[in-house]
């Protein structure tokens, strides 16, 4: 089962479950949302800070990314939150080299940089669609 709001996504982190898995679960939520209402109603009640300094600023980022690029017409206020910003950059890149590190820079939206977190142009892309039928 899907989080409904990106505020459950973090505690069912905090319980133990994958980061990767919950954020994704909670962005198809978001995005299978039929009302702009219910997609800012997904991101509307601030998440706790977890003490994680990346995820915190993570969940920020992911908040005001989905309220900008759908168009809801506001980014809930507690994403804003200094708590919700790094001091120090973070490449989302496994071994980022000093080109990917130029890369990350130029590419990561302006939601992300502004929180020191440099990940791709796209990052919160799914996939979706039909799955392949297996023979």
């Amino acid at each position: 089962m899907r989080p409904n709001t990106l505020a459950d996504a973090v505690e069912r982190i905090q319980a133990g479950s994958a980061r990767d898995v919950e954020l994704a679960e909670f962005v198809d939520t978001f995005d299978l949302a039929t009302t702009d209402r219910d997609r800012y109603a997904s991101i509307e009640r601030e998440p706790k800070l977890t003490g994680d300094v990346r995820l915190d600023a993570l969940v920020g980022a992911i908040a005001e990314y989905l309220a900008k690029q759908r168009r809801l017409g506001r980014v809930p206020q507690w994403a804003s939150n200094p708590a919700r910003r790094l001091s120090t950059p973070w490449f989302t890149t496994a071994s980022p080299s000093d080109a990917m590190r130029e890369y990350l820079t130029f590419a990561s939206p302006a939601e992300f940089a502004s929180r020191n977190i440099f990940t791709e142009e796209r990052p919160l892309r799914r996939v979706r669609g039909p799955q392949p039928t297996k023979i």
